[in-house]
């Protein structure tokens, strides 16, 4: 069985080789990433289970960043409140940031570590860019 998500955070990914895959700016500058398959995943993951964890993450950074009568309210409460509201409750996009992190760690657990790979959080790299680290050469895929 793999590793549990609280051990997840203890394997070192500092040394580690690593696959970058830049965002897509086709679209403007909406946040999502490439779905294109990096030929340094090959071997390890196929590409239909990249391809669907990418878009289910492009997808969830959408919603996060779409306004609605809800993100318009959390916004004028703020600004009634001389922005203090922030303390007492989570934002739209805060609460969609907290459910990116819990999917990646999900896919990490169930997917990625056990072929030797791992998905960094892009919050971590400032929404630039999602990073594979390469935690084992020798994993081939399932």
């Amino acid at each position: 069985m793999g590793q549990k998500m609280d051990d997840l955070s203890r394997i070192p990914v500092s040394h580690c080789p690593k696959v970058f895959v830049q965002r897509d700016y086709s679209n403007g500058t909406t946040l999502s990433f490439q779905t294109k398959f990096p030929q340094d995943l090959e071997g390890k993951v196929d590409a239909a289970t990249f391809q669907e964890t990418v878009t289910k993450l492009n997808s969830m950074y959408l919603e996060a960043e779409t306004l609605s009568g809800k993100t318009y309210c959390e916004s004028c409460l703020a600004c009634l409140t001389a922005y203090l509201s922030y303390i007492c409750f989570d934002t739209h996009y805060e609460k969609m940031l907290k459910k990116i992190r819990h999917y990646i760690d999900e896919q990490n657990q169930n997917v990625y570590v056990p072929r030797g790979l791992m998905l960094i959080d892009p919050v971590e790299r400032g929404l630039r860019v999602l990073e594979i680290c390469v935690l084992s050469e020798s994993s081939g895929g399932r």
